[in-house]
């Protein structure tokens, strides 16, 4: 029986373990779509700094990557940069795979 309880904590704390890389990955992916976008709107210094953390701050507002589409697709449209969901989602999932080597790099 010990062995069956020594196995269910290992499962659970590579679910755990798994869980917090992938909300860092995430997290990363949002941070670097920020300064992205944030270059792409001419903004530079703390402006970026500070874009690029409320971008990933969107990201609590619901589950999902709808939050974060919107939020820089609505910023970016007030900047006069017209930005289609589809190229928006295409840079999302490459700045993904970015994020994912950086992750698992450190």
């Amino acid at each position: 029986m010990a062995a069956f309880e020594d196995r269910e904590k290992e499962f659970e704390a590579k679910f755990k373990h798994d869980q917090e890389v992938q909300f860092k990955v995430v997290a990363r992916r949002n941070r670097l779509l920020g300064e992205w976008a944030g270059n792409e709107m001419g903004l530079s210094g703390d402006a970026l700094t500070t874009y690029s953390k409320d971008v990933v701050m969107s990201d609590f507002e619901k589950p999902g990557d709808d939050d974060v589409l919107q939020k820089v697709q609505a910023d970016m449209k007030a900047a006069g940069i017209e930005l289609d969901s589809s190229r928006l989602r295409k840079k999302m999932d490459e700045l993904l795979q970015v994020a994912k080597a950086q992750v698992m790099a450190e």
